[in-house]
């Protein structure tokens, strides 16, 4: 199963999406929608998920946060992320490098159902991949107008009975150079907090 993975659009659709999008299955939506017409536009690619950002209304009818299991992967939805993204970041390079994780990044864990495999999140507009507690953790960046000097980013996720791939792909010449890919293989039965270091 193949997946679209999206976030912070602020209303604006960028028809590139149709084209790095094609084929996928559905797509998810990470939060900042902005317009409903965004929502509407992804969906003549696939079906779509979304979540509320913080400059969504209430009105708009999206939940703060989705548990969802397209392919039988269990997939945590969430706009804002319970911890700095600068924090994952330093806290899955450690675990890479086999030193002890952080209480901050235990407690981290326990925010998600013991079953959660994959995280999804937006807002910092800056694109992560990074797999940690046996999670693989995923910002797609924004899609939105460029804004200051971050890259315009999306991601695409595969999902197997054995792995999980996942790419960030860029929207513009000038984010190539944060294209990212990596992957990880599946460990339901343990808790995030017991799990073994993630292969990358």
């Amino acid at each position: 199963m193949t997946i679209g993975l999206v976030s912070d659009t602020h209303g604006y659709f960028d028809p590139k999406l149709r084209e790095i999008l094609a084929g996928v299955d559905m797509i998810l939506h990470a939060g900042d929608v902005g317009e409903d017409t965004v929502l509407h536009e992804l969906g003549t690619i696939a079906p779509v998920q979304a979540v509320r950002g913080n400059i969504d209304s209430a009105d708009s009818g999206l939940p703060l946060s989705l548990q969802l299991t397209p392919g039988g992967a269990a997939i945590h939805l969430v706009h804002i992320l319970p911890a700095p993204q600068s924090h994952l970041e330093r806290w899955a390079k450690s675990e890479h490098e086999s030193k002890p994780v952080p209480k901050a990044a235990e407690r981290l864990f326990r925010t998600f159902e013991p079953a959660t495999e994959i995280v999804l999140f937006g807002h910092s507009h800056r694109p992560c991949l990074v797999s940690l507690g046996g999670m693989l953790w995923i910002n797609p960046g924004s899609a939105g107008r460029k804004r200051f000097s971050l890259p315009r980013t999306c991601g695409r996720l595969e999902i197997s009975t054995e792995r999980f791939e996942a790419r960030i792909v860029p929207l513009d010449d000038d984010a190539v150079g944060v294209a990212a890919q990596t992957s990880i293989h599946r460990n339901r039965r343990a808790s995030p907090a017991l799990r073994s270091p993630a292969e990358t």
